[in-house]
């Protein structure tokens, strides 16, 4: 396995397979999540497949579970949120194609949770714009 990313307190990554293509990581759901803040990719599509548990995901306001063994595709473009709502850690390999700057992202991600710069996100948002967008309503 690769390296580990702390994408927020609560949630990291950790890298399976990082070529300019495909971004591969695993990573795990806590149970009892909330819905984090809605965005886009605008440049990546992403492919999600649950590994165990449950994920809740939303794409362009249409909300489904995803149970093990399921996957979904999420266009570039397409605004979305996943959770765990389940009582149980959720396991998921989430891929991004093509890679672009996702993995540079995680990492900026990892320090400010490292160093607790966390008030420091929305400038880290606004570097990796062609990566990661918000979607405000």
């Amino acid at each position: 396995m690769g390296r580990a990313l702390a994408l927020t307190p609560i949630q990291s990554v950790t890298v399976i397979r990082s070529e300019p293509e495909l971004l591969e990581v695993e990573t795990e759901y806590a149970a009892d999540g909330s819905p984090p803040p809605k965005h886009l990719h605008p440049a990546q599509d992403e492919r999600f497949e649950v590994l165990a548990g449950t994920l809740r995901v939303v794409v362009d306001g249409e909300e489904r579970d995803l149970a093990t063994g399921e996957e979904i595709e999420i266009p570039r473009g397409s605004a979305h949120q996943m959770w765990n709502p389940g009582g149980e850690i959720a396991r998921v390999r989430w891929q991004t194609l093509p890679a672009g700057r996702t993995e540079d992202f995680f990492a900026a991600l990892d320090r400010l949770n490292r160093e607790q710069r966390l008030q420091e996100f929305p400038a880290v948002v606004e570097e990796f714009d062609d990566t990661f967008v918000l979607v405000w309503d």
